[in-house]
């Protein structure tokens, strides 16, 4: 079974169109475990209403608002977690409809999968919000159309996937390309590794860190690429003033490693 990790804060409309697609998935064989970290009651009445008819079971979890605190709420999700394969997703993300089977398809044991994301506009991102109702039919249909005009920076992925393959493995650790709003792994190696960092609070590299230790723990990592591709709803950029101090503490261990 698969646990779904989903990290959210004070974004309803986002998160309402995630549980949308997420109910739409081929493969219902998960658990949805939403991760708050101190969201208003607006978002535990969307979560109620969504509970109420869902095809599969969601729990919420919450914890006070007190500044940036994912690595905590991320880390009593996996320790709530069902499912032994944990698939880490964020409430601003939109996920295709095979996204849980396509992540099910690379999963492997000892690896772990890093996904990636295709950007919306902030245009296209009102609108979607502003409409409130997700279908993957609506995105396959105008895929091509809000890639020309800029709405979509990419969508060859929504219609090129790509099987499993040797190519997809990384050989050291490289801070690229990881992205906590769309990655995977097995909840023992989460576990073996003490799960998140909770010093590092506040935006920046918490995943970055994670995907770190797993790999110095000897899991190794998967490219999700042109497989488990979500869509990124735009939104303003997060405060950055924690974010070098977070990286600095990343690359302390890195260099650790190397000497």
């Amino acid at each position: 079974m698969i646990s779904v990790l989903l990290a959210t804060y004070n974004w309803p409309e986002a998160l309402s169109l995630c549980l949308q697609a997420l109910r739409e998935q081929t493969n219902q064989n998960f658990e949805i475990i939403i991760c708050d970290d101190g969201s208003k009651d607006e978002t535990r009445t969307l979560i109620t209403e969504f509970q109420k008819s869902y095809p599969v079971s969601i729990k919420h979890l919450w914890q006070e608002d007190q500044g940036f605190r994912k690595t905590l709420i991320l880390n009593q999700g996996i320790e709530t977690a069902n499912g032994e394969y944990l698939v880490f997703l964020d409430g601003d993300c939109i996920p295709q409809r095979d996204f849980i089977a396509q992540h099910l398809k690379l999963s492997e044991s000892n690896h772990l999968v890093t996904g990636s994301r295709i950007l919306s506009s902030q245009q296209l991102t009102k609108s979607l919000c502003a409409n409130g109702n997700w279908s993957h039919k609506k995105l396959m249909a105008n895929a091509i159309i809000w890639g020309i005009k800029g709405f979509l920076n990419k969508w060859l992925p929504l219609f090129i996937k790509l099987p499993d393959h040797s190519g997809r493995l990384y050989k050291k650790f490289e801070w690229r390309r990881i992205k906590g709003c769309n990655m995977a792994c097995w909840k023992s190696d989460a576990q073996a590794i003490g799960g998140f960092d909770e010093s590092l609070l506040g935006w920046g590299h918490e995943d970055a860190d994670f995907i770190f230790r797993l790999q110095k723990n000897g899991v190794i990592r998967k490219s999700g690429a042109w497989a488990t591709e979500v869509i990124h709803l735009w939104h303003k950029m997060a405060d950055k003033q924690t974010a070098e101090k977070n990286a600095a503490i990343v690359r302390a261990k890195i260099l650790a490693k190397v000497q």
